[in-house]
């Protein structure tokens, strides 16, 4: 059944409802080394037991764990690929998951339509409505343009929808727009995610440790 499942989800991704105990696999476009080998992820459901939006630090708790392979540093994403946060705790049977809604939530999103790459930053103010810092006043954009994952961390594959611009400021002390945007990710009505798992992560962190090891 599970796999029967699977198959249609495959087929149909956004017309079907799944147990958390399915998971998929997705290939993304970014090259990770010289003989064209391709970051691959893969996908686990999980309920979410609790989710909190009112504080100005957010966490959502996931029911499932270590035993399932979830480990901090995962991305975790709504059924629609919205992004909702980042896996900050885990143990055997339980994640904790830090919410976009978090004043320690920084994570890259990128204007999908001119390229230009930014901070997500979240006030506080209103559930689904956050910032993105870092745009220079040179770019074009318009409300209602698209904000992806850049794919510059190893938690996201990119092109993941983040969020859709809402208003645009243009920063008097800076060269940068401060752009609000309504997220992808309903937060208000989180009942099930999925922790996306970089299957080449050990390999990444391997590499970046031995550069960070190296002599200045």
């Amino acid at each position: 059944m599970l796999k029967a499942n699977e198959a249609l989800y495959n087929k149909l991704k956004s017309n079907y409802y799944l147990p958390d105990s399915v998971s998929k696999s997705f290939i993304d476009s970014i090259k990770v080394d010289s003989i064209l080998q391709f970051r691959k992820f893969r996908y686990i459901g999980a309920r979410v037991v609790y989710n909190s939006i009112s504080s100005i630090s957010n966490y959502i708790v996931l029911e499932k764990g270590s035993n399932d392979s979830i480990k901090i540093g995962m991305g975790v994403v709504d059924p629609n690929n919205g992004v909702v946060g980042i896996v900050t705790d885990v143990n055997p049977n339980y994640a904790v998951v830090m919410s976009l809604l978090h004043k320690d939530s920084h994570i890259s999103g990128k204007l999908l339509k001119t390229g230009e790459t930014g901070t997500l930053n979240w006030d506080g103010a209103m559930p689904n409505i956050i910032g993105l810092d870092g745009i220079p006043k040179s770019a074009k954009l318009a409300k209602g343009d698209t904000i992806i994952s850049s794919g510059f961390s190893t938690a996201f594959p990119r092109g993941l929808q983040i969020g859709s611009v809402e208003e645009i400021f243009k920063e008097k002390s800076t060269n940068n727009f401060k752009v609000k945007f309504r997220t992808a990710a309903n937060f208000h009505n989180l009942q099930l995610v999925y922790v996306i798992e970089n299957i080449n992560q050990n390999g990444v962190d391997a590499l970046l440790n031995k550069i960070k090891q190296q002599p200045q």
